[in-house]
């Protein structure tokens, strides 16, 4: 986890709004408290599918955090089982339509595409990195968990978060700051 207690570790809470988001940058280490949303590949696509359809989706997208995960059940006594971040790069095609309709951040693993990229620069929204491989650790951040939308896509189902102290690092920020190529270019000096 994070250091906590240091000068360069942010607290947010999410929802955010657009100057939130603006405000953050490519690098900073973030510790996310309120309300969140899961999502896949198969849920984007039922969103997206919804959007084009003109139906509502099952929460408002203005302001939101998707973090892309399909958590293991949860153990007795648990709030939700481990719950680490999945690829991001499985929901490219679906994001930058959310993203025009109010997503501000999305937390992943991984490279997003260019017009994800775009999108982010064009609505202002931000791309947080979770810890791969940590999902059991990252599962205790997060206070309450509960199925909103699809249950029937299982462990993609759509939940709704709660998280206190949930560690993230903005790895894509509203400029289209990278830290995929940013730190690249550190470690070439």
């Amino acid at each position: 986890m994070m250091e906590i207690g240091t000068a360069n570790v942010k607290r947010v809470t999410a929802p955010f709004t657009r100057e939130e988001v603006n405000a953050l940058r490519c690098g900073d280490q973030i510790l996310l408290n309120g309300v969140i949303y899961t999502g896949r590949d198969a849920a984007h696509k039922k969103m997206t599918a919804a959007l084009e359809k003109g139906e509502e989706l099952p929460f408002d997208l203005e302001g939101q955090v998707i973090y892309f995960v399909g958590p293991t059940p949860a153990p007795p006594g648990k709030v939700i089982g481990s719950a680490g971040p999945t690829t991001s790069g499985r929901m490219d095609a679906y994001s930058p339509k959310l993203i025009a309709q109010g997503l501000r951040g999305m937390i992943g693993k991984g490279l997003r595409s260019q017009e994800v990229i775009e999108a982010m620069k064009q609505y202002g929204a931000v791309y947080l990195g979770a810890i791969g491989g940590a999902g059991a650790l990252l599962a205790t951040r997060i206070k309450k968990s509960e199925i909103i939308a699809y249950p029937e896509l299982g462990t993609e189902a759509v939940r709704r978060l709660e998280v206190e102290d949930f560690p993230v690092v903005v790895l894509i920020d509203s400029l289209g700051q990278n830290l995929y190529e940013l730190g690249k270019e550190r470690y070439k000096r």
